[in-house]
């Protein structure tokens, strides 16, 4: 055998269809194209029209929601951070912040913020800084005697009025309400 003489096997490769080729060719006259109008012309795609039938899309109903500014959490384990401080990989005695994590490679990017998470057990007294920390974390930070700094969101003055005038609506119309049933 030549490389000459390499062939695929009978029936692997399709010959295309040539549609338009005469009434013989089966595909002659609208070449599987159907009637005349928009879809009988080249590029045109309806997204998701069904004849004049309901679509799909729009015959099943909304479900949730998304976020409009969402907001993508490193996620550390206390097991993770002992098992950095074990490898020499971090240093308990200093300060412990995302920047801290990315350089010792336990993340491998700091995103928009830092979780900690209280799965495992945490032996080594730290000082981390973190915008979100889980009761069972928080519990074996402190159990090891180390402490915690939380980053505050800073919340403009005008949108703290304004959610406390919506939540005072709220509460109002839950009170009238609930004398209404009564």
């Amino acid at each position: 055998m030549r490389l000459n003489q390499i062939k695929d096997n009978e029936g692997a490769r399709k010959s295309r269809v040539r549609v338009g080729r005469g009434i013989g060719s089966g595909l002659g006259k609208m070449g599987g194209r159907g009637g005349k109008g928009q879809t009988a012309r080249s590029g045109v795609a309806i997204g998701g029209f069904e004849g004049g039938q309901m679509p799909l899309h729009r015959r099943l109903p909304k479900r949730g929601f998304n976020k409009w500014r969402p907001q993508d959490f490193n996620e550390i384990n206390l097991g993770a951070l002992q098992k950095a401080i074990d490898e020499k990989r971090l240093d308990a005695g200093q300060a412990i912040d995302v920047d801290a994590l990315v350089k010792a490679g336990v993340l491998r990017r700091a995103k928009d913020g830092l979780r900690v998470l209280g799965e495992g057990e945490l032996k080594s007294k730290i000082s981390i800084t973190a915008n979100h920390v889980s009761a069972k974390a928080k519990a074996g930070i402190e159990a090891a005697g180390g402490s915690i700094s939380l980053i505050e969101v800073k919340v403009l003055e005008a949108d703290e009025k304004k959610r406390a005038k919506t939540a005072a609506k709220k509460s109002k119309t839950a009170k009238k309400s609930a004398a209404g049933d009564e």
